[in-house]
């Protein structure tokens, strides 16, 4: 039995999100699989590769052959080269953490609350009130000099 290791389409319509799937070469693309080994998800930003390296490594070592777009996507996740005993490629883009909406929302929460709590705007009246006074014994000796 000749034994394939291709991507088996899921997801929406302008959406596809893959499964990688070790499957008979006569199968139809979305039939039956032997077992999934992966995840390709290539609309997310960086793309998203999850591979089973131990179960394709064994597929290989057995003799599945992959398709040329699960060698590629092998190729980024450095199984292929182990497979053929290569130099490991870089690293793949690791996608940033997600902010914690709640823990944002909280922060937020907790920023205009000490805001509204605060004095800060009697104390600036406070100031403008006391500048005027501390002003007007010097206008008053302007005045004078003047007179």
């Amino acid at each position: 039995m000749a034994v394939k290791i291709r991507l088996l389409r899921m997801g929406k319509i302008r959406n596809p999100q893959y499964r990688i799937v070790v499957a008979d070469s006569r199968t139809k693309r979305d039939g039956r699989a032997i077992e999934f080994v992966g995840i390709y998800q290539p609309k997310e930003d960086p793309s998203v590769i999850e591979v089973k390296s131990e179960r394709v490594q064994y597929w290989l070592s057995v003799g599945a052959q992959p398709s040329e777009a699960v060698q590629r996507l092998l190729e980024l996740t450095g199984d292929w080269q182990k497979f053929k005993g290569l130099p490991a490629p870089p690293p793949l883009k690791v996608a940033a953490e997600r902010v914690d909406r709640q823990a944002a929302y909280e922060a937020e929460a907790k920023a205009a609350a000490g805001l509204a709590d605060t004095p800060a705007k009697p104390a600036k009246k406070a100031e403008k009130a006391e500048a005027p006074k501390a002003e007007e014994p010097a206008a008053a000796a302007d005045a004078g000099e003047q007179a």
